[in-house]
């Protein structure tokens, strides 16, 4: 198929699904749950981000010695 042809598929799905979120109440329960999830997993990982960005930031000092290598050459 051509790009043409999927990108009119596209916007033929686009508009069905426009339609049932207007016409249905729990569709549009469903996408605003979905929604809620998505931004409380993105807060999750930006916070554990920014909790490994401290932990490497730390002065060296605070931080636990490393462990040696135990390959030999």
């Amino acid at each position: 198929m051509s790009k043409l042809g999927w990108f009119l598929v596209g916007i033929g799905v686009g508009a069905y699904a426009l339609k049932e979120l207007r016409d249905n109440p729990k569709a549009q329960q469903a996408v605003d749950d979905i929604y809620v999830a998505a931004k409380d997993f993105g807060s999750s990982v930006l916070d554990g981000y920014r909790e490994r960005e401290d932990e490497l930031t730390k002065p060296a000092a605070k931080r636990a010695p490393a462990k040696p290598s135990s390959k030999k050459s």
